[in-house]
């Protein structure tokens, strides 16, 4: 008798808790095959589709769109195809001689997966041998995998019985394990447009690891230029606000304090429930002190409009001169730049350590329509002002579309706020947890200044600057405030020295 096997919902990543089911890509009577993506959730972070580890008929699905599932709990049961091969006749050849490479190349996809973000989808990956299986969901959903071995004429068209499926998805020919790739890894491939199926692996077997995706990546990238800025904004604002709604409002509720009727009741889940923790915890934990300063942002603003006017298309944003500078200060004072870390020891007692890093990934606040959301440029103290710009843009884009990955919502060291796109002059930011500083940057408008001690019409911002006062004091803290500061005021200074 056939066993109905249960998929639990898996971490999907930083230790998430929990996911809210968007709407299910199977139904059930489908025959879903290994890897074949069965859900399409939505974490704290992004959208990710869920892939399952089992081949077999959907027998039960456990949710309904818009149910916000527990990790560990049921996500759907599958009536397992692959011991009908029992019943066959034993004519195609199962090899089961590679079982120790199959094993090997097993522990190195878990390995791959553990180096992301924790357990994240651990356990299952595409099958090696041959890619050549019939999907039920549409052509979008084909495996990227390059097939392991070409199939002789003809051959395809055995697969005729869910039988032979089962057959295929058991045979492995040694020396052909093929690519096998985890659902992290592809997915980061489709994001970057990275083409697997010519890739050859550096892991075990040709096993395409997270590292050859990220080599591949980080080769030049041409993105298709779009300048939305206004003249002197840094960034446009998405004039979108968060969806709101409303679950069981009742006209007769009433709230007991205020004595009001109570019109709507919007969850908090997703990424508004992850900002709320996170924020809550930097309050908590984190002894923050502000500094700020009005800076004379004339000269870059005239740089940056001369840029504009010789070549409309490739200008740097102002925001990415600014992450230039930033990311320049963060070398000359790099306490800035760590994250301050408490451990019990040995002795029972707590251990505190401040931990410094080898490079800058720079976080930006990036406003959505599932809400606030920081993604972070990997090593911006190596890149220039127009590359920076680039990966702003880039960024901006995936995070707007919920297709960030964890890693790139989740591995910042510093954090740069332009929140005068919203029109304010100044905020008392809250440290995105667990960075120890964030430099937020207000509105650049037309103010009387004094210049050479003559009154002046110069376009000015102010800069604010939030930081962990365990890392380092005020001296520190302003030291660097006054440097990019500095540089705004003399950008041609600043950047010849770069």
């Amino acid at each position: 008798m056939t066993e109905t096997k249960v998929f639990l919902l898996p971490d999907l990543g930083e230790g998430l808790t929990e996911a809210e089911l968007l709407n299910w890509l199977v139904a059930v009577g489908d025959e879903i095959h290994v890897d074949q993506p069965i859900a399409e959730v939505e974490t704290a972070k992004s959208v990710v589709e869920v892939p399952s580890p089992y081949a077999g008929t959907v027998a039960e699905l456990h949710g309904e769109p818009g149910q916000t599932l527990d990790v560990g709990k049921p996500l759907i049961s599958v009536t397992p195809l692959v011991e009908l091969v029992e019943s066959m006749p034993a004519e195609p050849p199962v090899v089961e001689s590679v079982e120790t490479k199959e094993t090997a190349a097993a522990e190195t996809y878990r390995t791959e997966e553990r180096a992301g973000s924790g357990n994240v989808l651990i356990g299952y990956g595409t099958p090696g041998g041959t890619a050549t299986v019939r999907r039920t969901r549409p052509p979008r959903t084909t495996s990227l995998v390059e097939p392991a071995e070409t199939k002789p004429e003809g051959a395809e068209a055995k697969l005729t019985t869910p039988a032979d499926d089962a057959i295929l998805l058991r045979t492995r020919v040694p020396g052909k394990l093929g690519a096998v790739i985890s659902p992290l890894v592809r997915r980061m491939a489709k994001e970057h447009g990275v083409d697997l199926g010519h890739m050859q692996g550096s892991g075990e077997s040709g096993l395409i690891m997270r590292r050859d995706v990220e080599a591949a990546i980080s080769k030049p990238l041409v993105v298709e230029p779009e300048n939305k800025q206004a003249e002197t904004p840094l960034v446009e604002p998405e004039n979108k606000a968060l969806e709101t709604r409303p679950v069981g409002a009742s006209s007769h509720a009433t709230d007991p304090r205020t004595g009001l009727g109570i019109a709507s009741r919007t969850p908090v889940r997703g990424v508004r429930k992850a900002v709320a923790t996170n924020m809550a915890r930097s309050r908590t934990e984190i002894p923050e002190a502000t500094v700020w300063v009005d800076v004379d942002a004339t000269a870059l603003v005239e740089l940056r409009a001369g840029l504009k006017k010789g070549d409309p298309h490739n200008a740097p944003g102002l925001l990415a001169f600014i992450a230039r500078f930033v990311t320049a200060g963060l070398k000359k004072y790099p306490e800035l730049n760590t994250r301050f870390v408490s451990a019990e020891d040995t002795s029972g007692g707590e251990s505190q350590e401040i931990l410094s890093f080898d490079g800058v990934n720079l976080g930006f606040a990036a406003q959505t329509e599932r809400g606030l959301v920081v993604p972070s440029i990997r090593k911006a103290d190596k890149l220039t002002a127009r590359e920076l710009d680039t990966e702003i843009k880039r960024l901006t884009a995936v995070a707007r579309d919920g297709k960030a990955t964890p890693a790139e919502l989740g591995s910042g060291t510093f954090t740069l706020n332009n929140y005068g796109v919203f029109g304010v002059d100044g905020s008392a930011a809250i440290i995105n947890y667990p960075e120890v500083a964030i430099l937020g940057v207000g509105r650049i408008i037309g103010k009387p200044w004094v210049v050479d001690g003559e009154l002046a019409v110069r376009k000015v911002t102010e800069l604010t600057l939030t930081f962990d006062h365990r890392v380092c004091d005020g001296g520190t803290a302003a030291g660097f405030l006054r440097y990019v500061a500095d540089a705004i005021e003399n950008p041609g200074a600043a950047l010849a020295d770069l």
